[in-house]
């Protein structure tokens, strides 16, 4: 007797094998996140359940990608089918601002925490590209005070239902989850999305971003991108037709001003609310032994469960190289016989590394080997994006 039954492939076969459902009268098959469905590989559970249906009823798919199965099952399954396409720039809404911080892989968790302690996150929602890396920085943030809990495709419902509730209920502020496990997840109220491993293609970039900014709210795109990863940033650049704000990372100074400036701003709304009645009574015998503003000041130290400052990151000291004040010196193993000139070493180190051209010095080349001087602020990405590449075809070895 009900209209609609919604279900996943496994569960819709289970109730028609048992007899539980019975679809000869279905007039409408809608079939969602179709890309998604084949390459998990439910194609034959799908033609399966079609195969229960009457010819006489109209099908619909809805897919962020259209791969051959996808084109193959719409050209088996449906009549004269009209393929309606929404482009990436309604997709991407202007109601997200989209930022991009180059980060170094080793500080990756160090910079994660300097970039949330300088935001103002109501509800915020952090992806990662494994299960593994949900759980290990659930488990990083918990120890760092941070409210997160994950979600990914291990959970049991129940367990998925228990992390959401809180999420809603503003429980937790950070939620940390896989691409899979946030399909279909929808809370109007969320005020970032910080890609903490780049989506590998543009498609899941806009879905992830898609999770902020809704209900005609403003949200904020936080990508970080470690030096091997700049290529598919820009990739996705290009494919989105969107340059992102690159910013460098917060200092431990620039961390502890913001939240100052934070702090400020709460109790400046708080005592535009009012109804302070009872806390005043509970602090006037204090104000008759302290200053107000240690009074005041106290209290906050308290809500901010200390100084607000983090330890810094392990920094990469690369010693006295024999370069320039300033500079950091490379060896590299490529050299003339890799037909390579200085200018070439200069485009592929811009290109890689995501670093300007004029934060490349002097290159010394020889037949089998050249020394490049880049500059100190510099040297460490570029440090990470050659020392595993290829250039020219030729392992990069880095020293």
């Amino acid at each position: 007797g009900v209209h609609i039954v919604i279900g996943t492939p496994g569960r819709v076969l289970d109730h028609i094998r048992r007899g539980t459902l019975q679809l000869g009268q279905v007039r409408m098959v809608v079939l969602d996140e179709a890309d998604e469905m084949l390459d998990m590989g439910f194609i034959d559970d799908i033609e399966a359940i079609l195969r229960e249906t009457p010819e006489e009823r109209q099908t619909l798919l809805f897919s962020a990608t259209f791969p051959s199965e996808v084109k193959r099952l719409s050209g088996r399954y449906m009549r004269d089918p009209r393929h309606v396409t929404v482009n990436r720039g309604e997709v991407t809404v202007p109601r997200i601002d989209q930022i991009c911080y180059k980060v170094l892989d080793r500080n990756k968790l160090e910079s994660l925490c300097r970039i949330v302690d300088s935001e103002e996150i109501q509800l915020g929602i952090i992806f990662c590209r494994t299960k593994r890396g949900v759980d290990d920085l659930v488990e990083a943030l918990l120890a760092r005070g941070y409210m997160a809990d994950g979600l990914h495709g291990d959970l049991s419902q129940a367990q998925r239902d228990r992390v959401m509730r809180r999420f809603r209920r503003n429980e937790i502020e950070l939620l940390v989850a896989t691409d899979v496990a946030a399909r279909g997840l929808d809370v109007d109220d969320v005020t970032h999305v910080v890609n903490y491993d780049i989506p590998q293609d543009p498609e899941s970039y806009v879905h992830r971003i898609g999770r902020t900014g809704r209900a005609y709210k403003h949200g904020l795109a936080i990508t970080l991108v470690t030096p091997r990863e700049y290529k598919l940033l820009k990739q996705i650049e290009r494919e989105t037709k969107v340059a992102m704000d690159v910013r460098e990372v917060p200092s431990l100074e620039d961390v502890a001003e913001r939240q100052a400036e934070m702090w400020r701003n709460r109790v400046l709304d708080v005592l535009r609310e009012g109804g302070l009645g009872q806390y005043r009574a509970i602090l006037g015998g204090l104000v008759d032994e302290h200053d107000p503003i240690d009074i005041a000041s106290a209290l906050l130290k308290l809500l901010s469960s200390g100084d607000g400052t983090r330890a810094e990151g392990d920094d990469y000291d690369f010693g006295d190289t024999g370069a320039r004040p300033g500079m950091v010196r490379f060896f590299v193993n490529i050299g003339r016989t890799a037909r390579m000139s200085p200018a070439d070493f200069v485009r592929a180190i811009s290109e890689e590394a995501g670093v300007p051209g004029e934060a490349v010095g002097r290159i010394d080349m020889f037949e089998k080997f050249t020394f490049i001087e880049v500059e100190q602020d510099s040297a460490p990405f570029v440090y990470e994006a050659l020392r595993q590449s290829r250039i020219n075809g030729t392992r990069v070895n880095l020293e």
